[in-house]
């Protein structure tokens, strides 16, 4: 995998972080994403968990884990341990610590930030590790998110945006056969809700890392509590495992109301767009309109 050299200093100072070649690590990491899509596309699992392998125990990889989560805007917000990666010795000490073996996700530390309603949302915090390490599997799940992800889908996807469900929902309602009823929802606390079975069960990432992550917990107010459904919101991961879920919704709906390109379909001027778990579903009729309704 390694086509150039990345770094020639030991792990744990300063020079190997400082001398990491940032430009290979990015073509290394790069080119095996870029296998495990054609992989993912040929539906030839066993080869995407291998190359998922490969990626997740790569030096290249685990450099870029790193510094994302020293990087980002959460780079200063420490979890249940009060540790920040801040130094570039401790950015270096961080790689060699990603590692699968004996590694064990910590409890996540709860916090509650104000709503506009004056609610208040929880936001869960993990360890600047256990950040790193799921910012690390994700660039091995992100590739198979985007290939078989809803094609209507925009939210958390890269190089999509709420700018372009609105255009797309523009595009929808602006067409001479355009959908006179409008569905407009959302999924009720669709990250606290999600089946864990269902998750280890059915997301392609390695079962026992997302096990540890799935029933890390959280301690609020001193106090230790067990997760028993749901992904962490705050949890880098997260919305890729939110999106995976709630992948084949779009697919459901349109089997019901008539496939693409049938009169059938064209009849009902059936379209979702979905950015994460808030959707619209555009139908012409309302006999149908009604019928999903009261389904939902």
């Amino acid at each position: 995998m390694v086509t150039g050299k990345i770094v020639s200093a030991p792990f744990g100072t300063a020079e190997h972080w400082n001398q990491i070649n940032w430009f290979q690590c990015k073509k290394n990491t790069r080119r095996l994403q870029a296998r495990i899509v054609q992989a993912t596309k040929a539906r030839r699992w066993n080869k995407v968990k291998t190359l998922q392998r490969l990626l997740t125990r790569s030096f290249s990889a685990k450099a870029l884990a790193v510094k994302r989560v020293t990087s980002n805007k959460g780079k200063c917000t420490a979890g249940v341990d009060n540790q920040l990666w801040q130094s570039p010795s401790a950015k270096s000490q961080g790689i060699a610590n990603l590692r699968q073996r004996g590694y064990r996700s910590q409890p996540l530390r709860r916090v509650y930030i104000p709503k506009p309603t004056g609610s208040k949302r929880p936001l869960s915090i993990p360890t600047m590790k256990d950040r790193a390490m799921q910012a690390l599997y994700l660039m091995g799940l992100d590739p198979v998110a985007e290939t078989i992800g809803d094609r209507h889908s925009y939210g958390f996807r890269k190089h999509r945006s709420a700018a372009d469900a609105i255009s797309q929902i523009h595009k929808t309602l602006a067409g001479r056969d355009r959908s006179q009823w409008i569905l407009e929802a959302d999924i009720k606390k669709c990250f606290d809700e999600i089946d864990h079975c269902w998750l280890e069960s059915s997301i392609p990432i390695e079962k026992n890392i997302l096990s540890k992550w799935l029933k890390s917990g959280f301690i609020e107010k001193q106090m230790f509590r067990f997760t028993i459904a749901g992904t962490p919101q705050g949890g880098i991961i997260s919305p890729v495992l939110a999106n995976l879920t709630l992948d084949g919704f779009e697919n459901v709906i349109s089997k019901h109301f008539g496939k693409k390109g049938t009169r059938k379909r064209k009849k009902y001027g059936v379209h979702v767009i979905r950015y994460a778990d808030d959707f619209i579903v555009t139908l012409e009729n309302q006999k149908k309109f009604l019928r999903l309704k009261l389904k939902g």
